[in-house]
């Protein structure tokens, strides 16, 4: 019998999984591949409700990781991990340390597909910029039997392999129906207005259709509470609608170990499900 496929997401922020990969996540469920999120931070900076007052950072981590977790349980996610870095703050982070900290995951775990950000965050987030730098680097490190991931530990001399790394991105298209239907997502860094970058279509090179589970994804949205001051439109939005939003995940193959060519994609794990997929 071969071993089950394996799906490592790795994130930034609690409601990352659900909002950009939550249809992705509950249909491989679904099929049986074993999910897995490691997440950077707790999104102790994140939002509170709607309220004026605001609790102690440490606080918000805390709720915020409850209502992931409980997310985890909608998408059928076999495990949730955090990487321990506080929110806004991964950009003057060790670099170094969190590489190390992702290969451990990698090691242990031991995916054939891995999946982040892309390069440009999305719509230009530092946090999410720098996930996406620390996981490329990590599936390179984590290959390397030389590399020491962290004195003593098992999976700091068990190197592993990824055979496909994607990035989550968004075409015009999603991206327009996206803040159509949601809101307008900008971001200010150092002075400077950041917004959405779509992705060229012919650089999309694979769509997966998860139209099935976009309940799932919305059961797992409506679990972060604390965000929902700001996602109050999409109660009002038609079952067409969440079927566009949650049911639909477009990412760019950075690399494949067992397949390749121009042809689109409509499955992360197009070409292992013909092959061994060990643990090695």
């Amino acid at each position: 019998m071969k071993p089950p496929l394996r799906l490592m997401c790795v994130l930034a922020h609690p409601d990352d999984e659900s909002l950009g990969l939550g249809g992705v996540l509950a249909k491989y469920a679904s099929e049986g591949v074993e999910t897995y999120v490691v997440t950077a931070t707790r999104g102790e900076r994140g939002r509170f409700g709607a309220g004026p007052e605001r609790p102690a950072p440490e606080v918000v981590g805390r709720v915020r990781e409850e209502e992931l977790r409980a997310a985890a349980v909608e998408l059928g996610i076999r495990e949730v991990s955090f990487l321990d870095y506080v929110d806004g703050e991964l950009d003057r982070a060790d670099w170094g340390e969190a590489v190390a900290k992702i290969v451990r995951h990698l090691r242990r775990v031991r995916p054939q597909v891995v999946v982040t950000f892309g390069p440009d965050g999305g719509y230009g987030h530092p946090d999410h910029i720098a996930v996406s730098q620390w996981t490329s680097a990590a599936v390179v490190c984590a290959a390397d039997p030389q590399f020491e991931a962290g004195l003593g530990s098992t999976e700091s001399v068990r190197s592993h392999r990824v055979l496909k790394l994607y990035y989550a991105v968004r075409g015009a298209a999603h991206w327009e129906a996206f803040q159509e239907r949601f809101r307008r997502i900008r971001i200010t860094v150092d002075g400077v207005e950041r917004e959405p970058v779509p992705w060229p279509d012919w650089a999309i090179t694979a769509v997966v259709d998860a139209s099935d589970h976009w309940e799932a994804a919305w059961r797992a949205i409506r679990r972060h509470k604390t965000q929902l001051a700001i996602y109050q439109g999409l109660d009002r939005l038609s079952e067409a609608d969440h079927r566009l939003l949650w049911g639909r995940q477009e990412f760019y193959r950075v690399f494949s170990m067992v397949n390749g060519g121009r042809a689109r994609e409509s499955d992360l794990f197009a070409g292992l499900r013909e092959r061994d997929t060990g643990r090695g």
